[in-house]
């Protein structure tokens, strides 16, 4: 059942992630991004480079979406019950309401980009 409901965001989240895909094609290392669509094995997402990524899965039962990013290495806070050390890889998964709405899918792959677009990125010299 869920793998039915997966094929039915698939429709709606592809197209969004293929624009994304073309939109940071220029910015990312090659073969990346990479667009991932297999609703048969219970998995549609983008790869935007080795570090970021967003999947819509099925478990068979159940819809999440995970989202893999890099924690930001400015991001140096800590306290005595916790260390939290920057650059760490983060996997957030998040169940999906059976009715989700394309702006949710929208905003979640907007999450994606806004913390991509966040991280401290390699700076290109030009001639001006």
């Amino acid at each position: 059942m869920a793998v039915a409901k997966l094929e039915g965001i698939r429709e709606r989240v592809v197209p969004m992630l293929r624009a994304a895909a073309e939109e940071y094609r220029p910015r990312m290392p090659p073969g990346f991004p990479v667009v991932v669509d297999q609703p048969e094995t219970g998995t549609v997402g983008l790869e935007l480079d080795p570090n970021y990524a967003i999947y819509f899965i099925s478990d068979g039962e159940h819809l999440y979406v995970d989202l893999y990013y890099r924690s930001p290495r400015n991001d140096n806070r800590s306290s005595a019950s916790r260390e939290k050390f920057g650059g760490m890889p983060a996997n957030d998964r998040r169940p999906l309401p059976a009715n989700v709405s394309d702006v949710h899918l929208r905003n979640l792959l907007a999450e994606l980009m806004a913390r991509w677009n966040q991280q401290p990125g390699v700076i290109y010299i030009t001639d001006s």
